[in-house]
C-alpha cells in the first residue's frame, strides 16, 4: 500500500516527481495512479467505502472530452477495478477527469505528459477473474458476491483504449 511508505516505494514517489517536472511522458495505472498522487502531493489512503473490485463503470467529466487521452471514448465504459486504497485528494493543480460511482478520482492529468488511472486498462476478463478468486473468501467475508463479480466480466475495450493511446503518443 503506498501508504505503508516502503523504502522502494518512496524512492519510486522520488522518481516520479523529478520525471513530472522535466515532463517525461508517464501513466500511472492502480498502484501508479495512487502513486503519483502521492508523489505529487495529493492524498491517498483506505477508501472509506471499502474495496472496489471487478468490473466497474467508469463516467468521464467534462474535461475528459477535450484531453488528448480520452477524447471520443464514450461518456461511461466499462473498466477492470480491483483496489482499497485510493487518491481522496489529488494533488495541487491536477485535473480530474474521470470517476465511478465507488471512486470520484479514477483518472487524474498532472501535466501534458501526466496521467493516471485508477482502473485497469491492462486487464483481461481472465486476469480480473484471476484477481477476484485469489480473495473470494475475503471479499465474501467483506459482504461482495463473489458469484455476480465473476459472471459480469468481459471485454473492457475502451479501458484498453486508454493504454493503447498513450503508448501511440508517447
Amino acid at each position: 500500500m503506498v501508504t505503508d511508505h516502503e523504502p522502494w516505494s518512496e524512492r519510486t514517489a522520488d522518481w516520479v516527481r523529478e520525471a513530472a517536472a522535466n515532463e517525461t511522458p508517464l501513466l500511472g495505472v492502480c498502484y501508479g495512479h495512487q502513486l503519483m498522487a502521492h508523489a505529487l502531493g495529493g492524498r491517498v489512503d483506505y477508501h472509506p467505502k471499502g474495496a472496489e473490485i471487478g468490473i466497474q463503470t467508469v463516467e468521464l467529466l467534462p474535461d475528459a472530452f477535450q484531453d488528448p487521452l480520452l477524447q471520443g471514448l464514450p461518456l461511461r465504459f466499462p473498466a477492470n477495478l480491483s483496489h482499497r486504497q485510493a487518491v481522496l485528494v489529488p494533488p495541487d493543480g491536477a485535473k480530474v477527469l474521470a470517476r465511478s460511482a465507488h471512486d470520484d478520482n479514477q483518472v487524474l492529468r498532472y501535466g501534458p505528459r501526466s496521467w493516471s488511472v485508477q482502473f485497469h486498462p491492462e486487464f483481461t476478463p481472465a486476469i480480473m477473474a484471476a484477481c477476484i478468486e485469489a480473495k473470494a473468501d475475503q471479499y465474501a467475508k467483506e459482504g461482495f458476491n463473489v458469484r455476480s463479480l465473476l459472471s459480469q466480466l468481459g471485454p473492457t475495450p475502451q479501458a484498453l483504449l486508454v493504454l493503447r493511446r498513450f503508448a501511440s503518443i508517447w
